[in-house]
């Protein structure tokens, strides 16, 4: 008989995902960096997860981080918000080990997936959370202590009743900026040609960021193309690349 991903669930909350919020208006108001959308885990999940949780699994905790503890070393670190199904977590972490990274993900198939990729793998330099970013950042995340973000892909929310859902905004924007260390990166993908115009007013809106670039960035070789950037590409979507560094 196959084993029920909610048989784990008690072993390691963050699967389960119990939200420390509620459903009111005050919660409405919060900037939030998803909205949950799950599927039960197969079996195969499951054991990736048992298997490698423990060691490449970061859970929340209600204080800061100690990088050199979490990775043992001293190399700057990268947030990854959203890293989806971790093709480019994994690749980028692989080519540019000279980073210590964390990823932030709450969908669950696309965290199972990665963090068993990064157990196989032996990634030592990334570690992998299963939380709302917001509230990481605010609680673990030390200001002026990471090297750069890597937002690629954010829900664009196209609906304009529902742009109010969107992650980068103001109120987001000025927290990843209190997390940078002078000359840190905040570094934004996206195939919405409205939403990547609206990230660059955001971003140009926000005390202590300059834009080195007149506009878009050029595309890093270092950031591979997903399937979901290819099926983009295929529509005739433009992907805009968005950089900006902390002064």
């Amino acid at each position: 008989m196959k084993e029920k991903a909610s048989t784990i669930y008690n072993d390691i909350p963050e699967l389960e995902f119990v939200q420390n919020r509620t459903d009111g208006e005050d919660a409405k108001k919060e900037v939030k960096s998803y909205v949950l959308r799950t599927a039960p885990l197969r079996t195969f999940q499951i054991e990736g997860v048992r298997k490698y949780y423990s060691h490449y699994g970061l859970s929340y905790q209600s204080e800061k981080l100690d990088y050199k503890k979490v990775f043992g070393n001293d190399k700057p670190v990268v947030i990854e918000i959203g890293f989806g199904m971790g093709v480019s977590t994994v690749r980028i972490a692989k080519e540019r080990d000279m980073y210590n990274y964390i990823g932030i993900e709450v969908f669950l198939n696309g965290f199972s997936k990665t963090l068993t990729e990064v157990g196989d793998e032996k990634l030592e330099n990334v570690r992998l959370m299963r939380f709302d970013a917001v509230q990481v950042l605010n609680d673990m995340i030390e200001d002026g202590s990471i090297a750069g973000f890597h937002i690629f892909f954010p829900d664009p929310w196209p609906k304009k009743r529902h742009h109010k859902r969107r992650l980068i905004q103001k109120p987001f924007a000025d927290l990843l900026t209190s997390k940078l260390q002078k000359g840190g990166y905040i570094y934004c993908v996206t195939d919405w040609e409205e939403y990547a115009e609206q990230m660059v007013d955001v971003f140009n809106g926000t005390e202590g960021l300059m834009n080195p670039y007149d506009g878009y960035a050029p595309s890093r070789e270092w950031r591979p193309t997903t399937k979901y950037e290819t099926r983009g590409v295929n529509l005739d979507y433009t992907i805009n690349e968005i950089w900006f560094e902390k002064q």
